[in-house]
């Protein structure tokens, strides 16, 4: 029995590291399966909404929105009133001559977050889509200069212009696509171009 026992002991000890190593990989390899990959591979509102943090819009019911193809929205921009925002909906209620100019504004500002004309004007965004733009360009543009110098070599000889007219000479002389191709463009009698 004890000899069983000494030799197992003698397996697990020489086995140890390759199986510690193994067990250290499986570990590693599970870690990144659950934390990072899942980060990953996920979208943050599919995580958020596993960690239940997230408020979920009901769209069956009327929502605020600023827009400007429906400037009346269907709910007004401030639900919850303040005691002082119901005493100005009672002032509201009659007639508006009473009412200062003020209080006609912060009666608006109820109802919308923003005027018509505030939804109108223009963002800068554009400036931040032009900017990624031309920082795009540039650097494709030096990843192109990069290349030319680095990873291409010269031009080949066959690309120059004699080599070019001897290429061009062998084919008229070879009759290369006597019919409808090169050849065919080539007077043989005259010695030039039709």
């Amino acid at each position: 029995m004890t000899k069983d026992r000494a030799r197992r002991q003698l397996l697990i000890d020489n086995l140890r590291p390759s199986y510690l190593k193994m067990l250290a990989s499986r570990a590693l390899v599970r870690g990144l399966q659950s934390g990072f990959w899942r980060r990953v591979s996920t979208s943050s509102a599919a995580w958020a909404a596993h960690t239940h943090d997230v408020d979920v819009v009901d769209c069956s019911v009327p929502q605020y929105n600023n827009r400007l193809d429906t400037p009346l929205p269907d709910v007004p921009f401030v639900r919850n009133l303040s005691a002082e925002q119901k005493k100005l909906k009672e002032k509201e209620k009659g007639s508006w001559t009473q009412l200062t100019k003020e209080e006609k504004l912060a009666l608006y500002r109820l109802t919308h977050e923003l005027s018509f004309a505030e939804m109108r004007q223009g963002s800068k965004e554009w400036m931040t889509v032009l900017g990624g733009v031309f920082i795009f360009l540039g650097f494709t543009g030096l990843l192109v200069l990069w290349q030319r110098i680095y990873v291409y070599g010269d031009v080949p000889a066959t690309l120059s212009p004699e080599s070019v007219a001897q290429q061009t000479q062998r084919m008229i002389d070879m009759r290369v696509n006597p019919v409808h191709g090169f050849a065919n463009k080539w007077d043989y009698e005259k010695k030039q171009w039709k």
